[in-house]
Formats: C-alpha cells, sequence, structure tokens
C-alpha cells in the first residue's frame, strides 16, 4: 500500500499544472523540443537517448534537449504530457510500465486516448546477473537460494513496477519462490548497488553488458523470444521452462491533441535519426535492438500491450483497480 500510494503520488505531482490549449505555430519547430526520458542519466537507454537527440536535432535545425525524469515506474514523462501544450515543443519517452499503471495506481489519463504516439524506437533486452564472485551459477541455483532462504534474495530494478520488477515477480511466482525486491530510480544506481556489494543480483536491460563482458558480472539468463546474439551463452527464460518473453520496447509520444502535422515533422526527423550509424552503434553497445514503429503501428502496439500486461498483472496477483 505503502508504495502504490508513494507511486501515486509521484506521478500526480510530475502532472501538476494546468496545461494551455495551444496547437503549434507554423514553421515547426522554431525553437529547441524537450524529450522527458524515464530513465536516470547513464544508462543504457539515457545514452540512445542522447545520441538520438543529437541526431534529430541536425535534421530539426533546432536543439532536442533530454530531460531525465526517472522514478514513478519511468511513467512520469507519460504524465507530464497530460499538462503540456500540445504545440510539439515537449515530447515524452513512452516506457512499456506506460501500458500497465491504469491497473496499478488510480490515473486521470489514459494510455490510449491521452496521448499521440510519434515513434516506436528500441527495445532492451531483459537480463538477470549476478556478480562473478557469487555461488550462484545458473537459474535454477537463484531459484534453489530462494527456496531455501525465503524473501533474502535480493534483486534490484530500475524501479517499483518497471518491467523488470514484473518479470521478477512473474518469475518468483512461476517458480514458487519469493525474491526480495529492491527498487532504484534508475539502471545506473541499480547496477552501482550491485557491483558495491548492496544487493545480490540485477534485473534490468542491458546497463550490465559491459560488466558481463569484462567478468565482473555474471548473466544467468535474458528474457528475449531468442537468445541474445552477444550472449549467446545465457539461456533464455523461455527455453529454461518459464512462459516469460521481456524486451520492453520503448518509442515516443507527444500530448493528446498536438497536430497531426507536427507529429509527422518529428517522426520523419526520429526515424532518420534512428538510421544514422552511431545510434545503431550506441544501440549495440548495450545489446539494445532497434525496433521501429511508425505511429499508427506504434498506436496499435499501445493497445495490443495494455491487454497483455493487464493478463500479466492479473496472473502474478497485482492488479489494483
Amino acid at each position: 500500500m505503502h508504495r502504490r500510494h508513494f507511486l501515486g503520488t509521484m506521478i500526480a505531482a510530475a502532472g501538476a499544472g494546468a496545461a494551455p490549449a495551444a496547437r503549434a505555430q507554423p514553421g515547426f519547430p522554431s525553437r529547441p523540443i524537450r524529450m522527458l526520458v524515464g530513465f536516470a542519466p547513464g544508462g543504457a537507454t539515457d545514452v540512445a537517448f542522447r545520441v538520438l537527440a543529437q541526431n534529430a536535432a541536425a535534421i530539426l535545425k533546432q536543439p532536442v534537449v533530454v530531460e531525465n525524469k526517472p522514478g514513478a515506474g519511468m511513467v512520469i514523462p507519460a504524465q507530464m504530457m497530460q499538462t503540456t501544450a500540445p504545440d510539439g515543443y515537449t515530447i515524452a519517452q513512452i516506457a512499456v510500465s506506460v501500458f500497465r499503471t491504469p491497473y496499478l495506481v488510480k490515473t486521470a489519463w489514459d494510455p490510449l486516448k491521452d496521448l499521440r504516439y510519434i515513434i516506436g524506437l528500441a527495445a532492451y533486452p531483459f537480463g538477470l546477473v549476478v556478480p562473478a564472485s557469487s555461488p550462484i551459477k545458473t537459474v535454477a541455483d537463484y531459484i534453489a537460494y530462494a527456496k531455501a532462504n525465503p524473501g533474502t534474495m535480493t534483486y534490484g530494478t530500475p524501479g517499483t513496477l518497471s518491467s523488470p520488477h514484473l518479470t521478477m515477480e512473474d518469475l518468483a511466482f512461476q517458480a514458487g519462490v519469493k525474491f526480495n525486491h529492491v527498487p532504484y530510480k534508475g539502471g545506473a544506481e541499480a547496477l552501482a548497488a550491485l557491483l558495491g556489494g548492496h544487493i545480490m543480483s540485477l534485473a534490468d536491460g542491458p546497463s550490465w553488458a559491459q560488466y558481463v563482458e569484462s567478468g565482473q558480472l555474471r548473466l544467468l539468463a535474458t528474457g528475449g523470444e531468442t537468445r541474445s546474439a552477444r550472449f549467446s551463452a545465457a539461456p533464455t527464460l523461455k527455453e529454461l521452462g518459464y512462459d516469460i518473453v521481456q524486451n520492453a520496447p520503448f518509442g515516443l509520444a507527444a500530448p493528446r491533441d498536438t497536430d497531426p502535422g507536427v507529429v509527422r515533422i518529428l517522426h520523419d526527423a526520429f526515424k532518420q535519426s534512428m538510421d544514422m550509424d552511431n545510434y545503431r552503434a550506441a544501440l549495440k553497445q548495450y545489446d539494445l535492438e532497434p525496433a521501429y514503429l511508425s505511429s499508427e503501428q506504434f498506436t496499435r502496439f499501445a493497445a495490443d500491450t495494455m491487454q497483455k500486461e493487464k493478463l500479466l498483472i492479473d496472473r502474478i496477483g497485482l492488479r489494483r483497480l
């Protein structure tokens, strides 16, 4: 109850204010664009967004400024779209967690009705990692430890109700064990906690990639439909017998009443930006995968994902509303 109240408070605070009813002026864009990102600075997603913003700025001939809004399950950027002028000058990263929010906390907005979807960008692979010095070598070891020591296996995530959090709760449910969730404001902070010995494991996107390659961390499993090309030695949760596939796609959206012409300009600029070598290199560095969706495709994806998230939340018993 405390976490749910805390999340609802943060979301409400982030969206405080009144949205002016405005349309974009001719000649869009004529001033800098704010890009709100739900991840903390320094994480894999943040790095990719900064490269994307740099590319888009060159195309749009205006600065694209990344503003980090971490916490609250990465839904603060979407919430802020409800009180932002629909002129295209403030846009938001949309994480999968946005589509589960209405089932978990009381909100005054609907992800399907109150956002204008611009473009789908990429997906990041879920991974469960432990320190290389850990006696836990496999997911079977991980589950065995949790069974023998209920509630003591700690795992960090980028936040409560984030995709890694729900994935781990689903794993615990299917394995019949209990883990101890330790939420952080972002992947970089959670990673630092693992490297510092404050938690026993980390469930997150690919912030762990370079540390696995350097031998500091051990990757127990990934969450894709198939094995990661970069980390092919690690099995997927699905092949280990768990009905779990998690790759957490993300993209960009604007306030609901944004002019469709402005949305097209933004879509086209970011699509060009996605195709640039430096952006693809940034994705590859963290094992992120390009996952382009047009505005129409992203809108359909939102509707489909809301249904899937509802089923997942009901299955693991987290439904609040």
